[in-house]
């Protein structure tokens, strides 16, 4: 299987970019601005049998992703703020698959995740469009993944907002919703 067909991977992997442009940064943080309506687009007029369908064989359901979506980014957001006002703090990693077995995202309507996701990312973009070159060059010590740059972590959600976006429009597509 190859990775363009290979449904956990819809946009492909992650590939951290070689450099850190205004430009570059600029589209990312459109992407994060911009994933409450594309998710509320890709979710609208879906029964609840239809958000309790996996993506993908063994996947997460299209509930599941929503509710992770809320959970990562959230995650993310205090992170950005915890490398922006300490020096490299080490963070706290957690354990996505389990909480995504949890009841609330198992069961929720994806309505709660996606107030959350709205009101975090309009507050997560307005920090975004403050920071400096200099801000941008922070980060923190993730205790698996080592050091992580904040303009390198931007780009990383920008690809997290758009693989798991296309997780549901796949499903939708294949399934004829």
């Amino acid at each position: 299987m190859t990775e363009q067909t290979d449904l956990r991977y819809p946009i492909g992997r992650f590939n951290p970019p070689a450099a850190s442009l205004p430009g570059n940064r600029s589209e990312h943080i459109e992407t994060l601005r911009q994933l409450p309506s594309r998710l509320r687009e890709v979710t609208a007029g879906l029964s609840d049998a239809q958000l309790d369908t996996p993506y993908r064989e063994g996947g997460w359901t299209v509930r599941q992703v929503v509710h992770h979506l809320a959970d990562s980014h959230a995650n993310a957001y205090i992170r950005y703020r915890l490398a922006l006002t300490e020096d490299w703090p080490t963070i706290k990693p957690y354990d996505e698959a389990a909480w995504a077995e949890l009841a609330d995202s198992r069961k929720l309507p994806i309505d709660v995740s996606m107030a959350i996701i709205t009101g975090m990312h309009a507050r997560w973009v307005a920090l975004l469009k403050s920071l400096s070159e200099e801000d941008f060059r922070k980060g923190y010590n993730h205790p698996e993944l080592g050091k992580q740059v904040l303009s390198t972590v931007l780009a990383m959600y920008a690809w997290h907002a758009r693989h798991h976006t296309a997780h549901i429009s796949g499903l939708r597509a294949r399934q004829g919703w």
